[in-house]
């Protein structure tokens, strides 16, 4: 790359780690990267991301010559402050599932499922932020007593970078804002009712910036723009527009697509989350994704490429094998306290290779229960993009374009949220009305022959399992 172009930095603080990319301000390459992980559990004490970006940004070889930065986040996660801004107690992340109790009490008080979509776009559960609350004010009041105010761990992230001045300079923006059950998409304004409801008093929410508006500078006087949510980071740095797909396959799943108008779910399946340009991004997300591949390894003593080599050589449907993946619970449906399982073994199913198979097939048709979801609601789905660890299987790209009977597009492995956090730097620092028009590198395209007799058969077992806890 040619010596004196801009540079922008992106960074994905996520579940399980710190990332940090700097790239080409105009174009979009990327010039150097860095990494440091999370500690796991699903609770973590801010501080905890705050000394994992400072190790991402050493190994990514400084930022001293970056002009903007912006950080695409975990979302949902509860992070409480006090009067001084210190951190009350480890954030609730958003897979942290005891405040799936409070979720169903804030349903009732409101006056049910369509009250909350009216009020804000989505429907509570465990994930969101303003259940969590509603947790901390049952379960820890001096907590709650002490919070005086409430951001998510991308506030909190560029809150630090711009020196924590106090909390009246906290900030979010749409994307992130949508997700935490007291802000509106539709009006794009706090339902302080609702941050009450769950807290039990009134507390500091972050301004909700524009897309391109400047969130401050760093100390060392670098452009800070307002960042995001991790979902809403990776379609913009994918490139996504009206008619495409993101589907996710990491430590959870993710199906979210550009809309141009806000949607509503009065099921709950989908999430009417904003994303990072002004539009509209509603989401399906599962918990059991990645994992369950990383479970089945286990299970069948191999590797993941021996994975994808025994579920390509057993036939679509895996013999009537089918493996429910609640391994974990599930958001999507609301079973929180769910078990999986594996139905339709016989003597000639029990192999490893029927195995794998329906673990990747019970995988991806949970996701693609979740893309019919997005499509009801009349959100057009014309192009699948794939990304996530998973995404890498030769096997899970094949099955998944035979499940969702769509051509299906993988871009080359990248670290999609850290640029579309990039990309946001680079806009903000630019100016405009649209991001830049940054190239996605080299994709691989899969098509399969759609197999819809697996998903039949999948929506048969699951509806055996449904009223099993």
């Amino acid at each position: 790359m040619p010596s004196g172009r801009p540079l922008v930095a992106g960074i994905d603080s996520s579940t399980q780690s710190c990332k940090v990319v700097v790239c080409d301000a105009e174009t979009g390459e990327q010039v150097r990267a860095g990494s440091a992980p999370h500690p796991p559990g699903t609770e973590v004490h801010p501080d905890h991301w705050w000394d994992a970006l400072q190790r991402a940004i050493s190994a990514a070889g400084g930022l001293d010559d970056v002009e903007a930065l912006a950080v695409g986040g975990q979302q949902h996660g509860m992070v409480c402050l006090d009067e001084a801004g210190a951190v009350v107690r480890p954030a609730l992340l958003w897979n942290d599932t005891r405040s799936a109790p409070a979720a169903l009490d804030l349903i009732a008080e409101l006056g049910g499922a369509q009250a909350w979509v009216d009020a804000v776009g989505l429907v509570p559960v465990a994930s969101f932020t303003v259940t969590k609350l509603r947790w901390l004010r049952d379960h820890e009041p001096e907590h709650a007593a002490r919070t005086a105010a409430v951001c998510l761990p991308h506030d909190w992230l560029t809150w630090r970078l711009s020196g924590a001045a106090g909390l009246d300079t906290l900030v979010t923006d749409r994307g992130d804002a949508s997700g935490t059950g007291y802000w509106s998409p539709s009006t794009g304004a706090y339902r302080r009712d609702l941050l009450e409801l769950g807290l039990g008093h009134d507390a500091v929410v972050p301004t909700v910036l524009g897309p391109a508006d400047r969130a401050g500078t760093t100390p060392a006087g670098q452009v800070l723009g307002p960042g995001t949510g991790d979902n809403a980071a990776a379609a913009l740095g994918l490139g996504a527009v009206s008619g495409d797909v993101v589907l996710s396959i990491g430590t959870s799943g993710v199906a979210c697509a550009v809309a141009d108008h806000p949607v509503g779910d009065v099921t709950g399946a989908v999430a009417g989350f904003a994303d990072a340009t002004g539009r509209f991004l509603p989401l399906v997300a599962t918990l059991n994704a990645a994992r369950v591949l990383d479970a089945a390894v286990r299970l069948l003593g191999t590797d993941f490429a021996g994975l994808d080599e025994l579920a390509l050589s057993a036939p679509a449907g895996a013999d009537g094998l089918v493996l429910v993946p609640y391994l974990e619970g599930e958001r999507t449906p609301n079973k929180p306290d769910a078990t999986g399982a594996l139905h339709g073994l016989r003597l000639d199913t029990m192999d490893p290779a029927h195995v794998a198979r329906a673990a990747i097939e019970g995988m991806l048709c949970g996701l693609a229960d979740g893309l019919d979801a997005v499509r009801a609601l009349g959100t057009p789905v014309e192009r699948v993009l794939m990304v996530g660890g998973a995404a890498r299987s030769p096997a899970v790209r094949e099955i998944a374009s035979a499940v969702l009977g769509l051509p299906v597009t993988v871009p080359q492995p990248g670290e999609y949220v850290a640029r579309g956090a990039a990309r946001q730097a680079a806009w903000v620092r630019a100016g405009g009305d649209e991001p830049p028009p940054w190239v996605l590198a080299d994709t691989v395209e899969a098509r399969a022959e759609p197999t819809p007799a697996v998903r039949e058969r999948y929506a048969e077992v699951r509806e055996l399992t449904a009223n099993r806890p």
